[in-house]
């Protein structure tokens, strides 16, 4: 199988090298440059004559990098469109109702606080499995590698746990 694998990927290597060479032909005829400037400008729309006149540099055999240019922004379509922003809002300034934003942190702190006492049943949950280290074998590990790498699983998920925890419970004191 590798063997067969080796072999066919050197007859597909040989044959892109073929067809490169005889495409070649028909897309080299003309001269990449590289000009100058604030925006650095590539092009094959110049002679000789007019790239040295502008100290444009060929770039044949030059190694050329693309990249993709970053995703733009899809604009919000839940947000109100631009100037009706603060009639949305409710006042001039851009401000949202205290009311409101009281409403807001209320719900979020409702939130995170059962996000935190879900949490916490989890890390309880994973403290008693651990019991200190000494938890009880399975049935399925009669390798003893395999409780070992249980209790590894164990502890890291348990520092995991507290990590949370701490976040959750900062993320609370946050709030106002």
């Amino acid at each position: 199988m590798l063997i067969r694998l080796r072999t066919s990927r050197l007859s597909l290597l040989a044959a892109l090298v073929l067809l490169a060479a005889q495409s070649g032909t028909a897309v080299a005829q003309s001269t990449v440059y590289r000009c100058p400037g604030p925006p650095v400008l590539y092009t094959d729309a110049l002679s000789a004559k007019e790239a040295q006149d502008k100290g444009c540099r060929s770039i044949e055999g030059t190694p050329i990098t693309v990249l993709q240019a970053p995703p733009r922004a899809r604009p919000n379509a839940s947000a109100p469109p631009a100037g009706a922003g603060d009639a949305a809002r409710g006042s001039g300034e851009g401000r949202i109702d205290p009311n409101q934003q009281k409403s807001r942190d209320g719900e979020r702190r409702r939130v995170l606080e059962a996000e935190l006492r879900e949490a916490e049943d989890r890390l309880a949950s994973l403290q008693r499995e651990y019991a200190g280290g000494a938890a009880e074998r399975r049935g399925d590990e009669r390798n003893y590698q395999k409780y070992l790498d249980r209790m590894a699983e164990l502890k890291a998920s348990i520092v995991r746990q507290e990590t949370d925890v701490q976040a959750l419970k900062r993320e609370i004191s946050k709030l106002p």
